[in-house]
């Protein structure tokens, strides 16, 4: 059965992995469009036996990607502090490749207090450095995740030099800031040392929702362990969080005075990002940025 947009055999091969995963034949009868994404293209599969999965594709050079999701996926569910859709497979076939994923329906509203202590909960889930067992991405960007014993010198070497790298090729003012901020990172930490703190890594507004019953729900992850600030301030970029979900946050554990000044810091790394990935306005917000931070 051919559905329109996809070929025999990348149908035949997404099948024939939801099986080998399931142990139980999955034949697509539908794929619906599902909009939200900006790097790849995305489906809600329906079986001819009812049931349903999420399917994530794109072009066949970019499987590393979906492994590396899969696996973050994996190693937040076994946290067990917030929900994530579990990942089924992934794989190439007909020039693409594709992940697929446990298909959920999804709400804009539910319990935001509870998303607050259960993302309380994940960042209390901490290692002894910082880092992780796999290098990911931002984005289609890719993120080293070597492990590091100070927090510093990973924000440095893994997080913001990296940008400012891609950034030469297309801003030298970004990159003389830049220079200028790395080395003055010292002056941020003079009196608060991070835990190695379980993150989502990329906790925008759009990569959380919650089930018909309320129930949080992340995904699109880009794991590691790090400064927990980091998630929250990603959280402030684009919006999207409501009032309970920080209140609730900071009930459970509360943030460093410090934080106030940090979280540009952190947010900087994903302007930065931005700029690389989609140009506008994203460098010129980065150097004001910048600019702040130094001043």
């Amino acid at each position: 059965m051919s559905l329109v947009g996809f070929s025999d055999s990348l149908l035949a091969a997404v099948g024939a992995a939801i099986g080998a995963a399931t142990g139980r034949a999955f034949v697509a009868r539908a794929a619906t469009p599902v909009v939200g994404g900006d790097i790849n293209t995305a489906y809600r599969l329906d079986g001819a036996d009812g049931a349903r999965y999420f399917l994530k594709l794109n072009e066949k050079r970019r499987l590393p990607m979906f492994v590396a999701e899969a696996a973050g996926l994996a190693v937040l569910a076994a946290a067990g502090a917030v929900r994530v859709p579990a990942a089924i497979a992934h794989g190439c076939a007909g020039g693409r490749s594709f992940l697929v994923l446990e298909y959920l329906e999804f709400t804009a509203h539910g319990n935001a207090r509870l998303l607050g202590e259960q993302l309380a909960a994940l960042h209390r889930c901490t290692a002894g450095r910082f880092g992780f067992d796999h290098d990911n991405f931002i984005g289609s960007t890719p993120q080293a995740n070597g492990w590091r014993d100070n927090w510093i010198d990973f924000w440095r070497e893994q997080r913001l030099g990296p940008q400012l790298r891609l950034a030469a090729g297309y801003d030298e003012s970004l990159c003389t800031l830049g220079a200028a901020l790395l080395a003055r990172l010292p002056d941020f930490f003079t009196d608060y040392e991070p835990r190695a703190s379980l993150l989502h890594g990329d906790l925008w507004g759009g990569n959380h929702a919650f089930t018909a019953d309320g129930a949080p729900v992340i995904f699109d992850p880009a794991p590691y362990y790090g400064d927990r600030e980091s998630d929250l301030a990603m959280t402030e970029l684009f919006g999207g969080y409501e009032p309970d979900f920080y209140a609730a946050y900071h009930a459970a554990w509360p943030l460093h005075p410090g934080y106030a000044r940090r979280k540009m810091l952190y947010k900087l790394y994903h302007i930065l990002n931005h700029a690389h990935l989609f140009g506008g306005g994203y460098a010129r917000q980065a150097e004001t940025m910048m600019r702040t931070l130094l001043t």
